[in-house]
């Protein structure tokens, strides 16, 4: 396949916005600065995602994540990615108030260049959204699947199979539209529901999860890359089997270095 590296600057929050109904956006997590710099000439978004809890720490969820752990990995993904827009997630119990949620979020905009924050938000929260960017900070709305939701959900439920259901969803992406959200993140939704949803929304909805018609995709970076092989979710399309090319690698170093056939002549000095 034809590289298709893509130069570009250094995207901004208009950039983001103005993709809407034009271009759809290309958003991937990253949680080290190598990997960003890699993901840095394709995407148009990294997210530093809670999702690292599980992937990266193997932990059975994204509820243990703190803010001490999500600003460390922001600030790597800042150090490899130069050109992408940053999003990082803010961790389960870090916004719980509005006087809570402005200190954390300023946090990752005092300590990191991150360019925006991410929080799994409710109706509810719609004036805490709206504080936040009265403050000046960028926020995307998570809504539908929210995982730092599952244990009081009982499970990662599906959302939108009910009439009730889809109306609210709507609802809370004008509400968060409405409170000054750039974007809506709109995870684990039917499609006919989250094609809904971004043809009624001014601005952009990233989806995972939630069908082809909005306006970008993300997906976890070990999911799309065949690293995490602990389950699949039924979204993700595997791009690469990662685990199985390192362990074939790692395997013929392991038996150059027994055998000594490594290093050879080549790798002395």
């Amino acid at each position: 396949m034809k590289d298709e590296t893509i130069a570009k600057k250094k995207l901004t929050i208009n950039d983001i916005k103005n993709k809407k109904g034009i271009e759809p956006i290309v958003m991937i997590t990253a949680y080290d600065a190598l990997f960003a710099k890699i993901f840095d000439d394709y995407a148009d978004v990294i997210l530093v995602g809670d999702s690292l809890n599980m992937s990266f720490n193997m932990k059975e969820s994204t509820l243990s994540a703190d803010m001490n752990t999500m600003l460390y990995h922001t600030k790597a993904v800042c150090a490899g990615a130069k050109k992408t827009f940053i999003l990082a997630d803010m961790p389960f119990g870090s916004y719980t108030n509005e006087k809570q949620a402005i200190k954390n979020a300023m946090k990752f905009f005092k300590q990191t260049n991150a360019d925006a924050v991410k929080l799994e938000v409710g109706m509810h929260q719609a004036n805490l959204v709206k504080r936040l960017c009265e403050e000046g900070i960028n926020v995307m709305a998570h809504i539908g699947l929210k995982p730092q939701f599952f244990k009081f959900e009982g499970g990662y439920k599906i959302k939108g199979r009910s009439e009730l259901e889809a109306k609210r969803l709507v609802e809370e992406a004008l509400a968060f539209e409405q409170a000054g959200a750039f974007g809506i993140l709109l995870e684990g939704t039917l499609s006919k529901v989250a094609s809904e949803i971004t043809r009624q929304v001014r601005v952009p909805v990233v989806g995972i999860g939630s069908g082809v018609d909005v306006d970008g995709q993300v997906l976890v970076w070990s999911d799309m890359l065949g690293f995490f092989e602990d389950f699949k979710p039924k979204f993700v399309k595997r791009y690469l089997d990662g685990a199985a090319l390192v362990r074939k690698g790692v395997q013929e170093y392991a038996s150059e270095v027994k055998s000594k056939i490594f290093p050879s002549s080549e790798f002395c000095y």
